[in-house]
């Protein structure tokens, strides 16, 4: 009786349709998702091309993104690896093939370049790790190659069970005999291989119950060596003469075929056998490593280490106790919050950029709980906001088992080497390590600075030109002659377009047109835009420009500011993606024209070369805190005559990695009616995102202050009422407490007031900050000992927080920005800070008009006044009452997105006192340690 005959097309048939319901299973998960499959070829040999067209063609029919990568015969070893490695860093590429033979004019060596592919993308099985793997019997953790594979599968479609059976392989090549032998071994079979070197191969091969043979010979093996009934599977593909073929030969297998199969139960023809398995094989491989890929990097879903702090009392100093923590590798981290190694740019060994990819990879994932850390009006004794921010972060992490991201923004280092220091938060809640944090990091504020320069440098070169040449000879240099021609640039179109020109040829303009194209014809008195510098330096607050000779007389006055004052900082802050970048840089109004139009740098032609200059700078930065929570630090903009906030991308980002149980902290710039007010009307309107909890800071000491304590004065002791109960000027002071509650509720998101506690206070003035917090609304108050316990002191504060996030909220905006400006000013003014009303002095009013006028009166607003008080005036503590808000002008950052009316004077670039910080300031050129920062 003839053998059953195994059709390999029909298996592979079957296995084919089993994948597609895999990979539509998968789009479920994740509908932009589908497993992804690369065939590398060196050279343009026939046979490859056609294996290479079958791969491709079968990848397609199941739903695997399937791309042919052809080097031509020239591509050297080195060219080869290249284009693996790279490759192996894609994360949308979950099998890599290498077609073989190589054919190149190049020697390379084959070994070397299979052994490249990452082994988890390896899905031909070749790789040294995987092939030790399936010898050592690890089936279930690596590529099985696609052969072996294949044949396993028939012989199972056989119901033949293999455990037990004495089986033979005859062949010991790398890519088929030696993994069968293993993979029947570990499957229980009793294997004996044969080879070239075997004496009496047909009595080994008689006593098979399973038979493969893959040894090249054209019908080597004969019918009358096959056992009675076995199981004959044949690798062999040969060509032999055959005269009736129009080819004059055909394919047959390393067995007789047709003696065989009288003798074996089941067996495999060829072609038409273990052939098309392979194919089938390979594909499900390919879904198989996406499948692993996929339950490996599900959103939300971390694997991540904390780092144990050994604490000390009394508390050491900050840049100390930043030392005596070892951060984990930063390339670590990501893979432990879930990004791919090609979304992560790493710059050195613990700071790194990411990407803005991943926001495309996680669009369809919920977002997480959104949080921000505010604060009351602040006084020079300190709340704490960035400390309690990193406790928080530390104890949901480190301490309650949560996902969570802290959101901070990016300190200016003028500051650092000026009055304040450093800014990475304290004690044992600190971003680490605070020395790259506060200094360069990855350079994003002097990408700001050259940006920004930039802007102002072809602003005074426009005028000068301008006032230099005539109408033609302006013309003729803005589009000079090109090989005979003149051609307009894409951003010179943008500018006859919004001039109404609908012309592209620069020789078809008339006289007026010309003139129109060539003349910003910008005011120098309108002009706003200041020079920048990341340094506090009062004596740039007020120049003269132009003093050279060569500038014939044009000079000006100007200012610089500091360069986190920049409105490039600002639109980093509230950009949301690299083309709204562009746009919002190419809206910023830098002057108005003679006629009353604005001038933008898109006019000027420099936001292209802005947004080139911006590119790095757009995505976020990862660092971590000293428990190994991580971090995004993200641009940095004032908190006065800018919005204070961290960036929205950042946000954007955590938000989808930490998935819906997982929790964001970000921070808001000074007290509530500054940064929270903001954060909450600009930047939550443009961003979409809608916040969980608000945690508003507050301290027993600067209470005291709000309540009527004396002043204090820096390197001085604190005076009594600061460190002794004193629970009268304590209960007076909370009145600031009360309103700042007030106004986060106005938003309709849940407060939770957090007490950050000093050693000097006491367990009464302790308490009744919370009992008053509770009363006037706030959802939990919680006193907080992270600065000297790390997250151990903010647990309370995180369960809270927790809590908090679940109860029912109803945000809001404060106001419609289609109100007229003067509305918006008021409305802020009366319910934020508790003006009885507002004045518009002339510039103001003039403003306004202006505004309105130029179309830019529906922009959210962005009050400039000082952080020191509700009020105007800085020494006015607690709640003022019984005052009128008066505004001086009105600035309009049209890029970012706001207009920003100045209440009283302030200078946008901070000055040096009598004795900076960088007294204190060094570098070890031993250790190479900088020292005295903070």
């Amino acid at each position: 009786m003839s053998a059953q005959i195994i059709s390999g097309k029909e298996v592979s048939a079957q296995v084919r349709e089993r994948l597609k319901k895999d990979v539509e299973q998968m789009k479920t998960q994740d509908p932009n998702f589908r497993p992804g499959l690369v065939v590398l070829q060196v050279g343009d040999r026939d046979d490859s091309n056609l294996y290479i067209s079958m791969k491709l063609k079968a990848a397609a029919e199941i739903g695997i993104n399937a791309t042919h990568l052809r080097l031509p015969k020239t591509a050297t070893e080195d060219e080869v690896l290249h284009s693996i490695m790279e490759v192996n860093e894609n994360s949308a590429i979950h099998g890599l093939i290498v077609q073989l033979p190589l054919d190149s004019i190049h020697k390379i060596d084959t070994e070397k370049v299979t052994n490249v592919v990452a082994p988890e993308k390896d899905v031909d099985g070749l790789t040294s790790i995987n092939a030790g793997k399936l010898s050592r019997g690890d089936l279930g953790d690596c590529f099985i190659p696609c052969t072996p594979n294949g044949c396993m599968e028939l012989i199972r479609q056989t119901g033949v069970s293999v455990a037990g059976k004495r089986a033979v392989v005859i062949g010991r090549s790398k890519i088929v005999g030696a993994p069968m032998h293993d993979l029947l071994l570990w499957n229980h079979a009793t294997v004996t291989t044969c080879h070239s070197k075997t004496a009496d191969l047909a009595a080994e091969v008689g006593r098979a119950d399973i038979l493969v043979v893959g040894i090249g010979k054209a019908e080597m093996v004969k019918g009358d060596w096959v056992k009675k009934g076995a199981v004959v599977i044949d690798c062999g593909i040969n060509h032999i003469p055959d005269e009736t073929r129009p080819s004059g030969k055909r394919v047959v297998g390393d067995v007789h075929y047709s003696s065989a199969k009288e003798q074996a139960g089941f067996i495999t023809p060829v072609p038409g056998g273990v052939g098309p398995m392979t194919v089938a094989m390979l594909m499900q491989n390919t879904v198989l490593s996406a499948k692993r890929f996929m339950a490996s990097h599900q959103p939300g879903k971390w694997s991540i280490t904390y780092t144990k702090l050994n604490l000390q009392k009394p508390v050491p100093s900050d840049i100390v106790i930043s030392r005596s923590c070892v951060p984990k590798p930063i390339d670590r981290l990501a893979t432990e919050v879930g990004l791919l190694s090609d979304e992560v740019e790493l710059y050195g060994k613990t700071k790194a950029k990411v990407q803005l990819d991943i926001i495309n990879r996680l669009r369809a994932q919920p977002d997480g709980k959104y949080v921000v850390v505010t604060g009351i009006t602040p006084t020079p004794l300190g709340e704490g906001k960035s400390t309690t921010t990193i406790g928080l972060v530390q104890a949901l992490g480190a301490h309650m088992k949560l996902n969570v991201f802290a959101c901070v923004r990016q300190p200016s280092q003028g500051p650092t080497f000026g009055i304040k220091g450093g800014a990475a938060g304290g004690g044992y809640s600190q971003v680490i390590p605070m020395e790259e944090f506060n200094l360069h990091l990855t350079g994003d504020i002097h990408a700001i600075t050259a940006a920004n320069n930039l802007v102002a440098a072809a602003i005074d070169a426009r005028m000068f030109h301008e006032a230099t040449q005539t109408d033609k000879a302006l013309y003729n240099r803005l589009v000079p002659l090109s090989g005979g021609q003149r051609t307009f640039s894409p951003i010179q179109i943008n500018r006859l377009k919004r001039l109404g020109i609908e012309k592209t040829d620069p020789t078809t303009l008339t006289e007026e047109e010309i003139t129109r194209f060539a003349r910003l014809d910008m005011d120098p008195d309108s002009i706003t835009w200041n020079r920048v510098l990341d340094t506090n330096d009062r004596f740039l607050r007020k120049i003269t420009i132009g003093q050279s000779p060569t500038e014939k007389g044009h000079t000006r006055e100007a200012q610089f500011s500091i360069t986190v004052a920049s409105e490039i900082m600002a639109v980093l802050a509230l950009t949301s993606s690299l083309k709204d970048m562009r746009q919002r840089l190419a809206k910023m109004v830098v002057a108005t024209s003679r006629s009353g139009q604005p001038i933008t740098t898109e006019d000027l032609g420099v936001s292209g070369a802005l947004t080139v200059l911006m590119r790095d700078a757009i995505k976020p930065n990862l660092m971590q805190t000293l428990e190994g929570t991580p971090v995004f630090v993200h641009a940095g903009p004032f908190a006065n005559i800018a919005h204070g906030n961290s960036s929205i991308l950042a946000d954007k980002i955590a938000l989808k990695l930490v998935g819906p149980e997982g929790f964001v902290v970000t921070e808001a710039g000074f007290g509530a009616d500054i940064g929270m007010e903001k954060f909450f009307n600009i930047k939550c309107r443009y961003s979409g995102l809608r916040p969980h909890v608000v945690v508003l800071v507050a301290t027993v000491r600067a209470l005291k202050m709000h309540g009527g304590g004396p002043t204090v004065t820096a390197g001085m002791a604190l005076p009594k009422e600061y460190v002794e109960e004193n629970l009268e000027l304590l209960e007076k002071g909370c009145s600031n407490m009360r309103k700042q509650v007030e106004n986060a509720k106005h938003f309709g998101v849940p407060v939770v007031v957090a007490v950050n506690a000093f050693k000097t206070d006491t367990e009464s003035e302790l308490d009744l900050i919370c009992s008053l917090a509770k009363e006037v609304g706030a959802f939990d108050a919680v006193r907080c000992s992270h600065w000297a316990e790390g997250g151990a002191g903010a647990v309370a504060l995180g369960q809270a927080v927790q809590r908090a996030s679940e109860a029912p909220s109803d945000f809001k905006f404060l106001y419609d920005v289609e109100l007229p400006i003067a509305d918006k000013i008021r409305i802020i003014a009366q319910k934020i800070y508790g003006a009885d009303d507002i004045e518009l002095l002339p510039d103001a009013q003039h403003k306004v008009a202006l505004y309105t006028k130029q179309g830019f009166g529906n922009l959210p607003i962005c009050m400039a006044k000082t952080h020191l008080s509700l009020s105007h005036e800085a020494d006015k503590k607690g709640v003022p009452t019984g005052f009128i808000l008066p505004i001086r002008d009105i600035r309009a950052s049209v890029g970012a997105g706001f207009l920003y009316p100045l209440v009283g004077t302030m200078p946008t670039i901070p000055g040096l006192p009598t004795r900076p910080c960088f007294y204190d300031i060094d570098l070890d050129p031993e250790t190479e340690q900088v020292n005295g920062l903070f």
